[in-house]
């Protein structure tokens, strides 16, 4: 399949530049063969171009609607001191990612833009309820060129993922603006491995080719195979998912044989650096393996005509090398989150052999920070989107005594997890309601933390409709089924064995379910047999008992088969409705919601 053209915007904003560079470009023309251009516009006279170029490959990754600077730990990004010490810095806003690119650019004439997915989906209100509207027009203004889709890309389905590219007011709410046609993506989503089931053809492009001066390079964008495991089955209907790997190698020989020897994969799968700390040196000696997780077994099985990965999924910050098949070194890329960190790799092009010089490859991380000007132009966007938001998001939904973490705990029992499972427990136990005795939630599924600290003109404590919405944001359907006592058993063991054992999903469990978690020992066994107790008696494997969770995991999602094979299934409320009942019977200004204890799961490690 051929690529076509980048959308209007984006080839007027490259013909532009290219014309304003004609002068640079007689100037350049008269520099030796052997000569670098750095794009600096400067010649030594005679008449032939520079033999390479170096262009600015700018990237970021799962964005997930965060244009206002994210709330408590999940705004920060950690900084290793030159002493050992690490900092939390306060990152993200899209008026300071405007600014950052802005700033970066300058200077380099030769500067394309790329991202690694989940630009949209689980997004806090200002972007979600408008169905990411708001993010999309915030990305062309960015000036994004690529980018691959995500898992979240397709939490409401293809169609709408269509919408988010071609243009179109909502088929259900319409425009949100009078007047106000949205007209979609700047810029391609790219979508190579994911295929529709009648017809076989790719769902968007495979790729596209960003050119400029004769300066070709292409990017081919995909994500995980394993996408239909976190996404609700509704939302990726009629699609299939397949192998990165045999994907891009694919469509890179294509690449290849069309004269396009440049190649960058956006790959929205990733892993975990062996520090957290963004500006950790992956590749110093005694780094040990730098980097683990999914993304190396694709990197190192990647056609080495691909000359670098850009990466996403686990929100971390990573800069390392991974050789390729041939054991050359090649630079895999991710910039944590949120919009809190951009990735800057130099890639020099050889004109004369149309490919990246792989030893020139450099790339490193740069926080976004919040003491630099922000972008007036991003300014108006959230405060004209923040308007029409307003009288929902501003509503008071309950009080907080203090930070009650979700997201930015990294404990496996999360004491924003136990609120939510409870409010699941108590709006579903009700016998009308489908009389549930315990209820799960995938941790996945918290976004965010409830934080006290004041925001704007709110209280201290005060918990609008759109922070309870930044920390459900999915608005699942809440469904109630019959489990035997031998399906929890093996749903928890689930947590810790076959695609979660390298990763362990911990559910977060409603009030009364308790057990001992032995991350000392392997595989299912880290569920220690006999200490799983609801409300103190012990869970007998042959009774049924009512269990309340989220449609997503009652789907079978995160690799909880056992969950799926639920039975007499009543459909509730949705999670954010519940949420919000919860926080409203629980707490007063007077008498607030304080963090609850986490002693629900006894953790051996």
């Amino acid at each position: 399949m051929s690529a076509t053209p980048q959308k209007n915007r984006a080839t007027r904003r490259v013909l532009a530049t290219a014309a304003g560079l004609a002068t640079v470009g007689a100037l350049v023309a008269a520099m030796p063969a052997g000569a670098h251009d750095r794009g600096n516009g400067h010649g030594h006279g005679n008449g032939h171009k520079p033999r390479t170029v170096d262009v600015q490959l700018l990237s970021f990754n799962d964005l997930h609607g965060n244009l206002e600077p994210p709330a408590g730990s999940a705004g920060n990004v950690s900084e290793t001191q030159p002493d050992g010490t690490v900092k939390a810095i306060p990152a993200g806003g899209v008026e300071y990612l405007a600014t950052s690119l802005r700033t970066a650019r300058k200077g380099n004439p030769y500067s394309v833009t790329a991202a690694g997915g989940d630009m949209v989906g689980a997004s806090p209100l200002l972007s979600g309820l408008f169905h990411d509207e708001p993010t999309i027009e915030a990305l062309n203004g960015l000036d994004l060129d690529v980018t691959a889709v995500g898992n979240h890309e397709f939490d409401e389905g293809a169609a709408e993922l269509a919408r988010l590219q071609n243009g179109g007011c909502h088929p259900v709410e319409g425009c949100y603006e009078k007047g106000k046609k949205f007209k979609g993506a700047d810029f391609p989503y790219l979508a190579a491995n994911v295929t529709k089931e009648k017809t076989g053809r790719p769902l968007l492009k495979p790729y596209t080719v960003w050119k400029k001066n004769g300066v070709k390079i292409g990017f081919i964008g995909v994500t995980l195979e394993g996408t239909p495991d976190i996404v609700t089955a509704n939302g990726v209907k009629g699609l299939k998912f397949h192998d990165e790997v045999e994907t891009i190698n694919k469509y890179a020989r294509e690449l290849d044989r069309k004269g396009v020897k440049s190649i960058v994969a956006l790959i929205h799968e990733g892993g975990a650096p062996a520090s957290t700390s963004y500006n950790y040196d992956c590749d110093s000696p005694g780094a040990g393996d730098g980097i683990s997780g999914p993304i190396v077994d694709i990197a190192k099985g990647i056609t080495p005509k691909v000359d670098a990965l850009v990466t996403g999924h686990t929100h971390q910050a990573y800069v390392c090398t991974v050789p390729d098949p041939s054991g050359k070194p090649r630079m895999v890329t991710s910039a944590s989150s949120f919009g809190k960190l951009y990735t800057d790799t130099t890639l020099t092009y050889d004109r004369r052999t149309k490919d990246i010089v792989r030893t020139s490859v450099k790339s490193a991380n740069h926080v976004v920070t919040r003491d630099q000007a922000k972008a007036t132009d991003m300014t108006r966007l959230i405060d004209r989107w923040n308007k029409l938001a307003a009288p929902i998001a501003s509503k008071p939904q309950g009080w907080i005594s203090a930070d009650i973490n979700g997201r930015g705990s990294t404990a496996p029992e999360k004491p924003l997890g136990n609120v939510i499972a409870d409010a699941q427990l108590e709006g579903l136990a009700p016998a009308d309601k489908g009389g549930a005795e315990v209820a799960f939630m995938n941790p996945g599924g918290i976004r965010a933390d409830l934080v006290h600290k004041a925001s704007g003109s709110e209280g201290d404590g005060v918990v609008t409709y759109g922070e309870a919405f930044t920390v459900q944001p999915f608005t699942n359907m809440m469904n109630v089924v019959d489990l035997t006592g031998a399906q929890l058993v093996t749903a928890l063991q689930q947590q810790v064995s076959g695609g979660n054992e390298a990763s362990p999903k911990i559910l977060q469990v409603s009030k009364g379910l308790t057990y001992t978690l032995d991350l000392t020992k392997s595989g299912a066994d880290r569920v220690v047999a006999g200490t799983i107790k609801l409300n103190g008696e012990a869970i007998d494997p042959a009774r049924t008992y009512r269990v309340a969770m989220n449609e997503f995991l009652a789907g079978g999602g995160d690799g909880f088969a056992a969950l799926g094979e639920g039975t007499n299934k009543l459909v509730g409320a949705s999670d954010l409705d519940l949420f919000n009942a919860y926080l409203a019977a629980h707490s007063t200004a007077a008498a607030p919601l304080a963090p609850s204890a986490t002693d629900r799961i006894t953790v051996i490690q």
